[in-house]
């Protein structure tokens, strides 16, 4: 007996098959392929995918690209570095510290609680009166960012100068911190 005829032994014969079933004629590795129609239900799952997969693409899928997509673009992305600064407040890292006196909104919120609570003794311009000023080359108790910081948590006890860090809290000092470093650009090495 040859290989050939061997081979062949073990194919279907289209008689052993039920009616209806149709067997292509030629054979690859001893597989022999069916030659049927899909099911109807996978047909339906099939196309209903490519029409889905359109209308997707002509209505849903939003590629427009117009100058105010790109503004709001740029709006969200300022929101969200901003959100991401006052998340990660490192108060040792005195270029957060930079970073954030560039951020409007950090500066805006710094005022606000300076001219709230610190304007009594650093007066309206950062420049003294009961305190020190905060706006000359003379830096007290430290010029690095870090060093401010801690001033306005810890205080300055033995100066008059209350601790701050139970009532403000962190991020509120780093807004501070950031509006006054904002009006001291020498600061920044």
């Amino acid at each position: 007996m040859s290989t050939d005829d061997h081979k062949d032994s073990h194919l279907v014969k289209q008689e052993d098959l039920p009616e209806g079933v149709i067997l292509r004629d030629h054979v690859v590795d001893g597989i022999q392929e069916y030659d049927q129609r899909l099911p109807f239900w996978w047909l339906c799952i099939l196309f209903s995918v490519i029409a889905f997969s359109i209308v997707y693409w002509l209505v849903l899928d939003d590629r427009s690209f117009n100058g105010s997509a790109h503004q709001e673009l740029e709006a969200q992305l300022q929101a969200v570095a901003a959100k991401r600064l006052a998340n990660s407040i490192d108060v040792t890292n005195d270029d957060l510290f930079f970073e954030m006196a560039g951020t409007a909104q950090f500066v805006s919120a710094g005022e606000n609680t300076f001219m709230t609570n610190c304007v009594a003794c650093h007066g309206k311009e950062l420049q003294g009166g009961i305190g020190f000023n905060l706006v000359d080359e003379e830096w007290v108790h430290g010029s690095n960012p870090s060093e401010i910081y801690n001033t306005i948590a810890h205080g300055v006890p033995e100066k008059g100068m209350q601790a701050w860090e139970s009532q403000l809290g962190q991020k509120r000092i780093a807004e501070v911190v950031a509006f006054v470093l904002s009006k001291n650009p020498g600061l920044k090495p």
